[in-house]
């Protein structure tokens, strides 16, 4: 690869990932709930006047659209252009600040954060990784894909005390105001750097697989989907248990970002937001490590892996948050480990869906896939904010998504992927062929 072509590659995966950072306020949404709640429990002129089980409803859907509009996004990458792309996310997301800024009204936040918002996340997002992946060969799929959506998981560890600070000086509408503003300015110029390679042009993991005779008839039919269409897709098998394992594990994630300051609040008081940020700073490690893991030992070791842990982890849980038992270490331990295990989703599912069904049609193939994380985090999180407005505790939430992540991880060792064992066959040979030159 020339050294311009790999310095424009890194320069992409940078605005990519800065992009990410501006867009990635969804994960302190926690920190906006508790602030409306207080305003509910206040109550007085200019109060927010919600109901306390349909605090969750604006960031569920965001969500929700977020993923929906991904697939349109996808289209748009694809046919457009990054760049073009993420202008509109850009300007998307700064109308929807802007609009929830000059209300208190629940249906203007559902409109504003949630629809208007959620789209414009998913046309900055779906901008970001496909332009990064294209000028990288196959065997660093994971890694890049990593790096790029690891700056959506780590934006809440400035969002989280910059949105507590101007909350506690500014308020609710002025802060969202803020961000109205600076969010599209952030997102307008990291666009202007992010760019598709050249017509022609092919990573040199792909040369190398074509001119190594030895393996040259076993590398073709790993990489040979490179056209598959969404209706292809959706024919497969694979996709749906994806779809499946993918609505499960981020919506269980989700349901714990979105209730995090929440869960903190008893035992870190006016400190609950750095348990949000400290969730971001797993959630961001989480998708490097997944993802360059994975490109050594496989998606589907990894996705197990994960999945195992995770459900782990929500039963743990329940004695570390209930009856007033949590203490600040515990928490925090855990927003750490639950962050990286539903960071490790958004670096696994995208690096699947290439692997599977290539690079060309990936921007709306994989926008189709990520409806699974929007419909997710839509029910985990109405669920889950029912059943804390009903029992008073995080238990039951807890249980629920254990039990689904559990089940998870047994569809996921039972799934079988041909084209998975075959990309690890070859590169078991291209090492060994390697050791032998």
């Amino acid at each position: 690869m020339p050294q311009k072509n790999i310095n424009r590659g890194i320069i992409v995966t940078a605005a990519g990932t800065g992009i990410n950072l501006a867009l990635g306020v969804l994960y302190a949404w926690s920190i906006f709930k508790g602030a409306i709640k207080q305003s509910i429990e206040k109550d007085g002129p200019g109060a927010f006047t919600w109901d306390i089980a349909s605090l969750n409803d604006p960031y569920a859907i965001c969500c929700l659209v977020f993923a929906i509009t991904m697939i349109a996004a996808g289209k748009c990458q694809d046919t457009i252009g990054p760049r073009k792309t993420a202008f509109i996310g850009g300007l998307l997301v700064g109308l929807g600040f802007i609009w929830a800024s000059q209300t208190t009204d629940y249906l203007s936040w559902v409109l504003g954060f949630g629809v208007l918002t959620g789209a414009g996340m998913a046309f900055g997002y779906s901008s970001a990784t496909p332009a990064s992946l294209k000028w990288f060969p196959p065997n660093k799929t994971g890694r890049i894909t990593g790096i790029v959506v690891s700056g959506f998981g780590l934006a809440s560890v400035y969002i989280a005390p910059l949105s507590q600070y101007l909350l506690a000086q500014w308020g609710i509408q002025r802060a969202m105001l803020f961000y109205g503003i600076a969010f599209p300015i952030a997102v307008s110029v990291l666009s202007f750097f992010l760019s598709n390679p050249p017509s022609g042009y092919v990573p040199p993991g792909f040369i190398e697989r074509r001119t190594t005779n030895e393996i040259r008839s076993k590398a073709h039919p790993v990489f040979a989907d490179a056209n598959a269409t969404p209706l292809e897709m959706i024919k497969n098998h694979m996709f749906w248990i994806l779809w499946i394992l993918f609505f499960i594990g981020a919506g269980a994630g989700l349901m714990v970002i979105g209730s995090m300051a929440g869960m903190a609040k008893t035992s870190m008081g006016e400190r609950a937001f750095l348990a949000v940020a400290i969730l971001a700073v797993g959630n961001a490690g989480g998708r490097i490590a997944a993802g360059a893991l994975s490109d050594k030992i496989g998606r589907k070791k990894t996705l197990i892996a994960i999945f195992a842990v995770q459900s782990a982890l929500m039963f743990a849980a329940i004695p570390a948050t209930s009856n007033g038992a949590s203490n600040a270490f515990q928490i925090v331990f855990l927003a750490t480990l639950i962050g990286f295990n539903y960071g490790a989703n958004l670096a696994l599912f995208p690096s699947y869906t290439k692997d599977l069904w290539g690079i060309k049609n990936f921007g709306v193939n994989y926008g189709i896939v990520f409806t699974a994380w929007g419909i997710g985090g839509l029910i985990m999180s109405r669920i889950s904010q029912s059943l804390i407005a009903v029992t008073g505790d995080y238990n039951s939430a807890f249980m629920l998504a254990g039990g689904l992540l559990l089940a998870g991880t047994v569809i996921a060792a039972a799934m079988r992927d041909k084209k998975e064992e075959m990309r690890l066959e070859l590169k078991r040979q291209l090492l060994v062929g390697k050791a032998q030159a």
